[in-house]
């Protein structure tokens, strides 16, 4: 699937789901604090969500943001090659996204990789599901990863599970970046 193409399936499931649950704009930019003006734009593919603003609307939706992603890709093989996983960039933040498992909504785990360009965050406000089991496999660079008061540094090789619950950030270090492994159980 190109970029493109990706954006704009993005889009048009966005749409799909706020009419389905009969949402004006007005209506979805108050449950998410995004301007109705972001909102019409995202939804008419004329610009990308950030991830930031992607798990506000997945909070919104009560989606992850592996769910919704996958919603807008087609039900594949068991085995996905390489070149036929998604890729989404959030330029803003740094932050690149790939679906390493073959989209399905019948299976309970999903894999992604995430990697932080140096110094990169990300920020959310909200999990899209409480108390979703993830685990964070860090595979080069350095990460620290925060949810509440809570902190863990994340050293290549490291690997962190936890149920998420509240505020979250994603922060790589500084000179390497990071690059993980994020394993996503649904309920």
């Amino acid at each position: 699937m190109t970029a493109s193409n990706s954006d704009d399936r993005l889009a048009a499931r966005l749409a799909e789901l706020r009419v389905q649950r009969g949402w004006s704009l007005d209506e979805l930019a108050m449950a998410t604090g995004i301007s109705r003006a972001s909102l019409s734009r995202i939804e008419r593919a004329e610009t990308s969500p950030t991830a930031a603003l992607l798990n506000r609307l997945c909070v919104a939706y009560g989606l992850t943001m592996s769910r919704l992603l996958s919603e807008v890709e087609e039900e594949a093989a068991l085995l996905l090659k390489v070149a036929d996983q998604t890729v989404w960039h959030d330029d803003a933040s740094g932050y690149q996204r790939r679906s390493v498992s073959p989209p399905a909504s019948h299976f309970k785990a999903e894999v992604v990789e995430g990697v932080l360009r140096p110094g990169a965050r990300i920020e959310y406000d909200a999990p899209p599901v409480q108390g979703l089991e993830q685990h964070i496999w860090l595979q080069s660079g350095e990460l620290t990863f925060a949810m509440e008061d809570q902190r863990w540094t994340l050293q290549a090789g490291d690997c962190l599970r936890f149920h998420l619950t509240g505020k979250s950030s994603f922060t790589a270090h500084a000179e390497g970046g990071a690059r993980y492994i994020l394993v996503v159980c649904k309920p």
